[in-house]
């Protein structure tokens, strides 16, 4: 599965930006997916998960109320419509797609849309 995300750029602190990750094949609607962010020197952190079976959502605590994740399996993609943005959510954002199948743990990075939220 290859992973696309798109949709970053600059915002003033305040305003809305949402991202897409679109990926290459009709199997994605089977994974679950999530969204995370990194900045330079630290580790990547998880900010948002819609679960595959249950359409079940969670969210990291510093974005939970603005931060909403969604999907469409018609187009094999998954949003995350991020709104009242701070300069803290500055980061590279990457998607993550993965499922256990027979066992095995399969999971597939996209590599990232820069978000810049300054004044």
């Amino acid at each position: 599965v290859r992973l696309v995300e798109s949709g970053g750029g600059l915002v003033q602190p305040g305003g809305s930006l949402k991202l897409s990750c679109a990926a290459s094949e009709f199997t994605f609607s089977t994974y679950d997916v999530s969204w995370y962010r990194q900045t330079p020197g630290k580790e990547r952190e998880l900010v948002a998960t819609i679960i595959n079976t249950s359409g079940r959502r969670n969210y990291a605590d510093s974005v939970e109320g603005r931060f909403t994740i969604s999907r469409d399996n018609v187009n094999y993609t998954v949003f995350l419509q991020m709104d009242n943005l701070k300069p803290e959510d500055t980061a590279v954002y990457f998607c993550k797609a993965y499922r256990t199948l027979a066992g095995t743990y399969y999971y597939y990075w996209g590599k990232g849309t820069l978000v810049t939220v300054s004044s």
